[in-house]
This record gives C-alpha cells, structure tokens and sequence, in this order.
C-alpha cells in the first residue's frame, strides 16, 4: 500500500512506525499551501491521511481511493459523489470530545461567575460591593444531543453537581427547555436538525438562561439568537463557530459574534488541544488497520 500524508499532523514516533508497518509511506511536514498541492500530494497513492484544507475542495477529483481523517467533522463531503468515485472514507468520531467538553464547561463558568469582566479589571467602584455572580451547583443544564461530547459534558456538569437533562431525537424541545439555566448545542449537523433551534426556540427559553453552542450554525438561528440576547430573553452565549474555516478570524459571522456585548465568541477552536490530536492521529490509523484487514471501521459511506 502506497500511503500519503498530506498534512503536517504531529504525529508521534509511535504513530510514524505503526504506518511504516502499513505500506510505503510518504510523510509531508507543512500544510499544502493550495488544494492543488494538495491534490499532487495525494498521487498514487492508495490510502490518504489528510486534514481539511485541500481536502474539501479537491476530494472529488480522486478516484479508488481511502481516506482516513484524525477528526469528526465531514459534512462538506458529498457521498453520491465519494461513491461514484470509489472513495472510501472513515474519520475519528469522539477524538475531540476531552477538548470541546472543556471548553464548553469553561465557558459555562465564564458566562455565569462573570469571570471575563472581572478579569485584569482594576475600576470597580470601591464603595459598592461586585455583583453578585451564579455558581454552578445545583444548576440544571440541557445538553442538547448525547453523542460523544454530550455525553461527556453530562458527566463533567454531573461532577460540578449539576441537574443534568439530555434532550435527544423524538422529544418536545420546547418542552425540555423550560426552567434551564443553562442549554448546551452539540447536535450535529443532519436533515433533522438544520434549523431547529428556530426563533420559537430562542423566543421560549428563560430570562436567565444561557445559550452555548460548538455546532454548525446552520443548526440554530442566529438572527433569532442576536434578537433573543438584543430583548434579554435570555442572559448571554458562548459560541464556537464550526462553520467557518478553523482560525479565520476575518469570517463575517465571527466578526458580527466579537461585536455582541454579551456573547463569547471563539473562531472555531473548542477541539484544539494536544488530547484531540492525539486521540485523532489513534483513530486515523486505526481506520487504516482495519481497512486493510477487511473489516473497516467509523467509514462514513
């Protein structure tokens, strides 16, 4: 087997010898700066190991290929396309989970205890005692989807002695929703739940209440979320745009959340932690052990 990858993916020695094991592997050491360099990248060979950039917009000139991916997100594949061109691909459902459940607890912190205003201030009114800020502690969140990182941020807010509710497919959301401090986006992104968090949602959930997401926001309305915070029907947001490109800082929709006074805003960076990269590297060469035992595994299509 003749295996490429495309991506500068720090992998450890370990994972560079369990590869080796595999085929004749070539290694590249930088990001490809074009999806056209990207594409030469992946010439001849059989089995792909390849990040996003590049990937996305030239999957579709390969053919009888497979592609394994150290990471979850894959909905800008086409698969009546990836089967038409004989492409297999798997990716690495869950190696991101220890990452973005942090950040979403950390936000959860953030929001409620007030941390970002209180933090470096040196003006605060000597005569007049701070606000008073909400802990945690008996606190209900609403972890909307239990997957890997729902289930996760359930087990962590479990530890902080919150009330934790799930809501999954086939319940009443607004039902659900009634009475929660705080309600947790992991839903992933599928016919089903593109646009479900709609202006009803926004519009139905408590004063107090406190809206974070680290899904695609194709999911919920964000007109509806700047309506709901602009009216203060609910508290405040933390959001991790996982529509935009990992790092685009200049991304429209980024720029509008950084303006919002009351929203915490991060550009598409919840999963980036040197867990998630191990764990996803894992994944990635699992798949291809598997693939070349017959018996492929996390295959997407």
């Amino acid at each position: 087997m003749i295996i490429s990858v495309t991506h500068d993916l720090e992998l450890s020695e370990d994972d560079k010898n369990r590869l080796k094991s595999l085929g004749e592997v070539t290694i590249y050491d930088s990001r490809p700066k074009s999806p056209k360099e990207w594409l030469e990248r992946c010439k001849g060979a059989d089995i792909i190991c390849s990040d996003i950039s590049g990937l996305r917009e030239k999957y579709q000139e390969l053919k009888n290929v497979f592609i394994t991916l150290p990471l979850v997100n894959v909905a800008y594949l086409d698969k009546d396309i990836l089967s038409r061109n004989n492409i297999k691909v798997s990716n690495s459902p869950g190696c991101n989970k220890d990452a973005v459940s942090e950040w979403i607890v950390g936000m959860m912190i953030n929001l409620l205890r007030k941390l970002p205003f209180y933090i470096k201030n040196n003006n605060l009114p000597k005569d007049k005692a701070p606000e008073q800020a909400i802990g945690l502690t008996d606190k209900t969140v609403l972890i909307l989807g239990k997957g890997n990182i729902g289930a996760r941020v359930g087990d962590i807010c479990k530890s902080l002695k919150m009330n934790v509710i799930f809501f999954e497919r086939g319940d009443d959301l607004i039902k659900k929703i009634k009475g929660k401090s705080v309600i947790v986006n992991c839903l992933s992104t599928n016919t089903t739940t593109v646009g479900i968090l709609d202006d009803k949602f926004f519009n139905s959930l408590d004063r107090s209440t406190y809206f974070i997401s680290v899904s695609s926001n194709e999911i919920y309305d964000s007109a509806a979320m700047f309506n709901a915070l602009d009216n203060g029907i609910i508290a405040g947001a933390a959001i991790d745009d996982g529509t935009m490109n990992v790092g685009d800082t200049n991304d429209s929709y980024y720029q509008k959340l950084l303006k919002h006074t009351k929203i915490l805003a991060t550009p598409h960076i919840a999963y980036n932690s040197d867990v998630s990269n191990r764990e996803g590297n894992r994944i990635m060469i699992d798949n291809i052990e598997a693939y070349l035992a017959n018996r492929p595994i996390n295959l997407i299509n």
